[in-house]
Parts: C-alpha cells; sequence; structure tokens
C-alpha cells in the first residue's frame, strides 16, 4: 500500500495544475466584466463567487461545500418530477 503524500509534496505535485486552473477562472471572470450588458443578478455568478468564498477559507470539506453550492436542493418527490419532465421532451 503506498504511502499517502505529505503537504509539501501535494503542493509541489499539483502547484502548476492548481495555478492554471485559477489563472482560467480569472480569465474567464475578466471576459464577463469586458463584455457588454451585465451579468451581476445572474445566479450562476452568485454560485460561482460563493464557491470563490468557501475556497478562501481553511474548512477541511471545501469541496463539498462547493459541490453543494452548485447542487439541486433534494426533493422527496425527484423521482416523479424526473418522469414528468421526461414526458415533455
Amino acid at each position: 500500500m503506498p504511502i499517502p503524500l505529505d503537504g509539501p509534496e501535494v503542493l509541489n505535485r499539483e502547484f502548476l495544475e492548481i495555478r492554471a486552473r485559477l489563472l482560467q477562472i480569472a480569465a474567464s471572470l475578466d471576459r464577463m466584466d469586458r463584455a457588454a450588458g451585465t451579468v451581476r443578478s445572474d445566479g450562476r455568478l452568485q454560485q460561482i463567487q460563493r464557491a470563490l468564498a468557501i475556497l478562501q477559507g481553511s474548512a477541511a470539506d471545501r469541496v463539498e461545500q462547493i459541490q453543494l453550492v452548485f447542487s439541486r436542493p433534494y426533493e422527496a418527490n425527484w423521482k416523479a418530477t424526473f418522469a414528468r419532465d421526461r414526458t415533455k421532451s
């Protein structure tokens, strides 16, 4: 069984990929800012902003918190709703 990597090893292995992803996010946000029209009230942008705020924290469950930001709330009757949605197509 392999020995888990320690923090510095994980940072060494992941740094360039993390850096590239952050640059990609920054570029996308810059393009939205420069584009005509506003998306400030768009719920998707608000989700992105909430996810970025979570990333700034130090909680051990950031990935779970971010997944919940982008997830639909649980609906007990989801099977019936899904079946109804499929018949509309």
